[in-house]
């Protein structure tokens, strides 16, 4: 006769192990987290509290909270509140605690007051799997990513979103407006005047929503980006992928090494594009592996001449793809990519076999152009492929070899876009999943740079232990 398995029954008297370290294994992670916090120099990070004040009550050692909070963020437990639980029911974390159970305002104000010192912790990690020589090939990929802040899309206001909801207002005013009228045409009852009163309070509503809404456009026109929301005062509207979508939110990001596809360097902006952001990115990547050189790959959004040029400059070589601006190409006709340059005589090409030569150069946008052009253009029998003006002309930068040193590269090399996306695309959607659907759960700049220092941390810390193992790395870190 087949039967389910039995538990025993809640009643029955259990010996349990005498010791908490009888429930813990050495292959278990909270012990990688338990040594690498014992391991750091938690005052000369910055952390407070590290040695006990003389007077009032005992305070818990900065030590004991950064491990709960490894600890949660390693096991996708984020919220203070939660961790507070997690101290009073979860054998590893007593384990790793001491069985030391702060509430949760404590454990909050921990991540709020040692925001700089977590974020040293983070870098601190990465110079541990540098001196593990995984970083010897010193190549990263380098990508940003939207994550959305504590704050809807309706309590954040833009130009455009302020202009439609003032409009729609207006609209339902003069609806109600009409209907009032309708209403007073008819005979006087009960029901006339309950639909009346109702009118007016919705209008009078509707008229307190706009004057609101005026003062909110006041404060919004003074802010440098005409922008301003409500719950999060640093989060920022941003376009996402996805065609007439966006979220309010903060754009992440980093630089992952192609080999083991740990991130070797993070910052959170409030900046919509990328296009600003890869010089910056590139030598912090660079001063955090403490190379000579580095090889940087990217998308097409961080395409920017000067940007380019300061990696070049700071001994970074990149590889990224030129966005194709103009509209000629679909219309049929030749692009820039079709004359070809002659350095050693400093002239253009064209696929007619015409020469392009050099007239002047001016300023412009804070670049120095080069201005090219030939007078044969009119007489040329391919002149419709190529431009509807008098003659074609052509425009070059003054460190435009430096772009053409990055095209070079590129086709010599096409499989890079495809390691870029299979190395720094990973991070992100094994945070964001880790996350769920908020993202980030506090707010401003500085705190959320903090909250995804830790999630950085977490991610870092779980992927070493599955390149090296847990022995191995508790070895390492011992030793370090």
């Amino acid at each position: 006769m087949k039967r389910f398995v039995e538990g025993v029954s809640r009643g029955q008297g259990t010996l349990f192990p005498e010791c908490l370290d009888d429930y813990i294994g050495e292959d278990n992670p909270v012990c990688v987290i338990d040594v690498f916090v014992d391991e750091l120099d938690l005052g000369g990070l910055g952390f407070g509290g590290v040695a006990p004040q003389a007077t009032g009550r005992p305070a818990y050692h900065p030590s004991v909270l950064l491990k709960l909070y490894i600890y949660g963020y390693l096991n996708r437990v984020q919220s203070s509140r939660r961790l507070e639980r997690e101290a009073g029911r979860n054998v590893e974390v007593m384990w790793l605690t001491g069985r030391l159970a702060p509430d949760h305002k404590t454990i909050a104000d921990f991540r709020k007051d040692n925001g700089p010192a977590i974020r040293n912790v983070c870098s601190k990690f990465v110079a541990l799997c540098r001196r593990l020589e995984l970083f010897s090939d010193a190549s990263v990929a380098i990508d940003g990513a939207k994550f959305k802040a504590v704050n809807t899309r309706d309590r954040n206001f833009t130009r455009a979103k302020m202009k439609r909801r003032m409009e729609q207002i207006e609209e339902s005013v003069e609806r109600y407006l009409h209907q009032l009228d309708g209403a007073d045409r008819q005979e006087p009852s009960l029901a006339r005047t309950t639909k009346t009163a109702r009118l007016k309070d919705k209008i009078a509503t509707l008229k307190e929503e706009m004057q609101r809404l005026r003062k909110l456009e006041v404060r919004m026109l003074g802010t440098p980006d005409q922008q301003i929301p409500l719950t999060d005062p640093d989060a920022r509207s941003m376009a996402t992928s996805g065609r007439g979508s966006g979220i309010v939110g903060y754009n992440v990001q980093a630089a992952v090494d192609t080999k083991h596809h740990l991130i070797v360097a993070h910052e959170v902006t409030n900046v919509g594009t990328d296009r600003s952001q890869l010089s910056h990115m590139a030598k912090q990547t660079k001063a955090a592996l403490s190379a000579d050189g580095l090889d940087v790959v990217a998308d097409r959004g961080y395409f920017n001449s000067e940007e380019i040029l300061a990696c070049d400059e700071a001994g970074i070589t990149v590889t990224l793809p030129k966005p194709l601006t103009s509209g000629n190409k679909a219309k049929g006709r030749f692009v820039k990519q079709d004359f070809r340059y002659v350095a050693e005589e400093n002239v253009y090409l064209c696929p007619a076999g015409e020469r392009l030569v050099y007239h002047y150069t001016n300023q412009e946008k804070g670049l120095t152009l080069r201005r090219y052009w030939t007078n044969a253009c009119r007489n040329c029998a391919i002149k419709d492929q190529c431009t509807t003006g008098k003659e074609r002309r052509i425009t070059r930068w003054q460190h435009e070899h430096v772009l053409e040193a990055v095209e070079r590269r590129l086709d010599a090399h096409p499989e890079k876009m495809r390691q870029r996306r299979e190395t720094v695309e990973h991070p992100f959607g094994t945070i964001k999943a880790w996350m769920g659907s908020t993202h980030f759960q506090m707010k401003t700049l500085k705190r959320v740079g903090t909250e995804m220092a830790l999630h950085v941390l977490a991610y870092n810390l779980k992927r070493l232990m599955n390149i090296i193992g847990i022995a191995a790395l508790i070895a390492a870190m011992s030793a370090a």
